[in-house]
């Protein structure tokens, strides 16, 4: 029986409490519960940890110190545990050089593709470059027309200046008589010394000869000579045709400008010096310093409008700037935004001439004429040759990324990008969808002999697109950095390559895979874990989307709230089972709970917009968009239609730009346009990023309560006598906290080959501070205690602190109420995250000029959680302030007030606004997908 399940007994890891459960085997599970409830503690902490512990352990010690170890879960048994393989949402790469083509692997094979049947062109004369053996030259001249006049030449020097008095002696050495000089033959005896101020074409006449068989050896002969001195070159005229014909023995242009080494998979690497560009090293970009980021536009040098100087107007340096200033007399007092493209030229890279100035030494001071250079090839210098962090960190505020203007993005040197495959390079190819490769790979036309050289390769690569397009991601292109995916992308990504493998008898778990996809490519993602679950494995996935557990075999449902009112098995059996339980999913699930359509929804009529007027970043048509202000705004749309290009890329990065007061920090997307922005003083985007890099950032340190709870402990009375102020009750500065753990409350013991191990510290126990620190109490608590209170239980105790209860109670409002006041940033996740910093920005006063921008807010969250998100949500609208959302969620997009639809399909066939208005409105569109499923929704 034990290979029909998996058995857990008594698993207490993070919040479960004493769980015991039964998982059948070979089916598609689905683990869901409200937010915090302790799903991901099960699949991941428990099941996922505990099978990969156990592979490990059966490794050597040496392999073991390089795999890392994971530590046995808190639980007393797993029975019938296979090996396991965890697809969570983390970005797949941070590595600028990972890309969906290297991940995917599919990048490999288009190298060998291009490496085996790619012909060489000549990038200058756009001609197809072969190489030849003497005898396939010799087989070809002798297609000519029989006793032809010719004569052969070996290409000497192709225009260029010089007298060449070197190399026509050393000719005269060797036994020629003649040579062609710019179409002339000339005796070398009867030369004069060329002018070396001119530019010379020279050929050195080998041979002249009549083309008939007898003459066949001879003919041979001449070529070969003509190619030792030609360096592989050699050229025929044939007089009687008035033609004339250039050959290589090399891989070569026969114009004899451009060559080609080697080809091979290594040339079209760009992670290799033999094939990426050799200005940005393959990565496709360049940093550099630029006009917008090392000046305040509205201001005057003298102003400080230089951040590099500022205010501090001395120096040496700045006494070089003066000389360069007067020298092309450029105003002190002039607005730089006002300054001439030459002016700026000039600033940004100094003097084109020597000048004069003085050098002042400890000793004396000197004259010294030299260039003097500008101010980005002076931080640029400074930011290679300094060894210090904190100088570099300082001197990164000026570099902008660009594409780097040698490749144009493509990565690959020329070499590389000269070789092509049905008249397109490797990089043409990786920059088409998936959708689109897929048909150019199966519309290759290919020679018998081609076709048996790649056919392996072939039907490798289309066997990885068809998993990718049946993962919904067929809009993708190849090229497309890693680190650019959501983490439902970069999830889908390794879950197609997994359903490749095609391995048995495994647990896969995988954390909401349909994050960031459309309704419509719901039922592709479901077949493909089905299709894995056929191949004979388990397929445990956390999610909360209705048509995921309504397909699932078996429904886990984890409860019945979060936190420490979570962590309990509440229902269990298949969707109709757990239908009928009283229980947030069984409610949802059985229609009882339901997020209701609004009745009236806000008039839009006499409204203020925002317009965005030819937005084509990226796969944008050169659309235009109204977005109306104080209101809740959804983008919708199908994966990759170009909603994030829109909102993240275009919106907030211009906004953003237009309402920080001259400090340009990011470069937007391509529009031509914004109007409206008189309307907004503050664009927020609130994102899944962590909040925190440490384990000492926490949801109090974040939204700032931490100083007021600080100040209150401080203003007691006991604290006063002793002179503690509220440093003393930071656990991150030296003073109030345990100086062995350093406020961490616990030591890492590196292990070697085991995992490293984490124990709570012996002298604070855990408690972050020091004995004198927690002898200081409110209402007999003491500062550790409060950290270990969930903020429900805060929130009642800090009931008569107004301060510190209105900013708890927005923790709260947000669904946050279960989270630990000290719990550590690195474990939130990204919807937690998300939430917390909305808890921080609603502490804030409404302007009703605020743009709150959230993409997928409804990540990682219950549908019982979205239902408290909305009231949060639509608050911050009643306030007065607007919200704009990227949203797939139909719960979401239902209840707003206007719908942007994009579409009507992602990559190359998107990026244009198909639909918008009302849902009403939308569901009425026949070419919405999202039209399509709030049909169903509203009636």
């Amino acid at each position: 029986m034990i290979n029909d399940k998996i058995i857990i007994k008594n698993a207490q890891e993070n919040n479960l409490k004493n769980v015991d459960l039964e998982l059948p085997k070979n089916k598609l599970i689905v683990i869901t519960g409200v937010s915090g409830s302790g799903k991901s503690s099960i699949a991941f902490d428990v099941l996922y940890n505990e099978g990969r512990r156990r592979y490990v352990d059966s490794l050597s010690n040496y392999a073991r110190q390089f795999l890392g170890g994971t530590a046995k879960p808190a639980v007393d048994s797993i029975e019938g545990l296979s090996p396991a393989i965890a697809i969570d949402q983390k970005t797949t790469s941070n590595n600028p050089r990972s890309t969906v083509g290297t991940i995917t692997e599919i990048y490999d094979f288009y190298r060998l593709l291009f490496a085996r049947i790619g012909i060489p062109y000549c990038p200058i004369h756009n001609i197809e470059i072969s190489s030849q053996t003497i005898t396939q030259i010799i087989n070809q001249i002798y297609n000519w027309k029989e006793n032809s006049k010719l004569q052969i030449f070996a290409p000497l020097v192709s225009n260029k200046k010089g007298s060449f008095k070197n190399e026509i002696s050393e000719l005269k050495k060797e036994g020629f008589l003649r040579i062609r000089v710019n179409n002339e033959i000339l005796h070398l005896d009867n030369i004069e010394e060329l002018d070396k101020h001119k530019k010379y074409t020279i050929d050195i006449l080998v041979d002249r000869i009549i083309l008939n068989t007898e003459n066949r050896s001879r003919i041979y002969e001449s070529l070969g000579l003509a190619t030792k001195y030609a360096d592989g070159l050699v050229s025929v005229e044939n007089l009687t045709e008035k033609k004339e014909e250039l050959y290589s023995l090399k891989l070569g242009c026969k114009h004899g400008d451009f060559s080609m080494p080697k080809i091979e998979p290594k040339l079209f690497s760009f992670n290799s010096p033999l094939g990426a560009c050799n200005k940005c090293n393959g990565l496709g970009f360049i940093q550099q310093v630029t006009w917008e980021k090392m000046v305040d536009q509205d201001k005057t040098i003298l102003e400080g409008g230089i951040k590099y100087f500022g205010d501090k107007l001395s120096g040496y340096n700045w006494e070089k700037f003066i000389v360069l200033l007067k020298e092309y007399n450029i105003s002190l007092d002039k607005k730089l935004k006002d300054f001439t493209e030459k002016e700026q030229e000039i600033i940004l890279y100094g003097s084109k001439e020597p000048i004069n100035f003085k050098v002042k030494t400890k000793s004396l001071t000197v004259r010294k004429y030299d260039y003097i250079e500008g101010l980005a090839t002076m931080i640029e210098r400074l930011n290679l040759e300094t060894a210090s962090d904190f100088a570099r960190n300082y001197y990164k505020q000026f570099f902008a990324t660009s594409t780097c203007d040698k490749c144009n993005g493509s990565r690959l040197n020329q070499h590389a990008l000269a070789v092509k495959i049905n008249h397109k390079n490797i990089f043409e190819v990786t920059a088409l969808s998936i959708e689109e490769a897929n048909k150019w790979i199966k519309d290759l036309k290919l020679s018998e002999q081609e076709l048996k050289i790649v056919n392996l390769v072939i039907s490798e690569i289309k066997s990885r697109f068809k998993f990718l397009i049946n993962v919904g991601l067929g809009y993708l292109t190849l090229n497309r950095m890693a680190n650019t995916l959501s983490g439902g992308e970069s999830q889908r990504i390794r879950l197609a390559s997994q359903l490749g493998s095609k391995l048995t008898g495994v647990i896969y778990v995988l954390d909401e895979p349909s994050i960031g996809l459309h309704q419509r490519d719901n039922e592709k993602l479901i077949n493909t874990l089905k299709e894995i679950r056929d191949l004979g494995n388990t397929v445990v996935v956390v999610e909360h989307d209705e048509e995921m557990m309504l397909e699932s075999d078996y429904l886990i449902d984890i409860g019945p709230d979060a936190g420490i009112y979570g962590g309990k098995v509440i229902a269990t059996g298949t969707a109709e089972e757990v239908a009928k339980k009283e229980t947030h999913t069984g409610n949802f699930l059985s229609g009882k709970d339901q997020i209701e359509i609004p009745k009236k929804r806000r008039n839009i009529s006499e409204q203020k917009y925002l317009e965005i007027y030819g937005a084509k970043a990226n796969n944008l048509k050169n659309i235009n968009v109204k977005i109306p202000l104080k209101k809740f705004v959804v983008v919708s749309g199908v994966s990759g239609s170009g909603k994030s290009t829109l909102v993240n890329e275009i919106i907030y990065k211009k906004l953003h730009n237009l309402t920080s007061h001259g400090n340009h920090f990011d470069i937007p997307g391509l529009c031509d346009a914004i109007k409206g922005v008189e309307n907004i003083d503050k664009v927020v985007r609130i994102s899944q990023d962590p909040i925190g890099k440490t384990p000492r950032s926490n949801p109090v340190t974040y939204t700032s309560v931490f100083s007021d709870i600080r100040e209150l402990f401080a203003s007691t009375n006991e604290a006063k006598i002793k002179g503690y102020a509220a440093g003393r009750f930071s656990f991150n500065v030296k003073g109030g906290r345990c100086e062995k753990c350093q406020g961490d409350g616990i030591l890492r013991i590196p292990m070697h080959f085991l995992p490293d191990v984490y124990v709570k510290c012996d002298e604070c126990n855990g408690k972050r501070y020091n004995e004198e620190t927690l002898q200081i109490t409110f209402k007999d608590k003491n500062i550790a205690d409060v950290l270990d209170m969930s903020v429900e239980e805060a929130n009642i105790f800090f009931k008569n602190q107004p301060k510190i209860s209105r900013k708890l109670k927005y923790l709260k409002d947000v669904g946050l109420d279960y989270i630990k006041l000290g719990h550590s940033s690195t474990l939130l996740s990204g919807g937690e995250a998300q939430r917390v910093k909305l808890a921080t920005y609603l502490q804030k006063k409404a302007t009703g000029k605020t743009l709150y921008i959230l993409d997928e807010p409804t990540t990682g969250l219950h549908h019982h959680d979205i239902k408290k998100l909305l009231v949060v949500l639509n608050k911050i609208v009643d306030n007065g302030d607007s919200i704009l959302i990227i949203e797939h969620n139909l719960d979401v997009i239902k209840v707003a007030d206007h719908i942007i639809d994009m579409g009507p399909e992602g990559g190359n066939h998107g990026g244009k606004v198909i639909a918008h208005g009302t849902p009403e409105e939308i569901s009425n569109s026949k070419i919405s997908e999202t039209g399509k499923y709030l049909r169903y929704i509203l009636k």
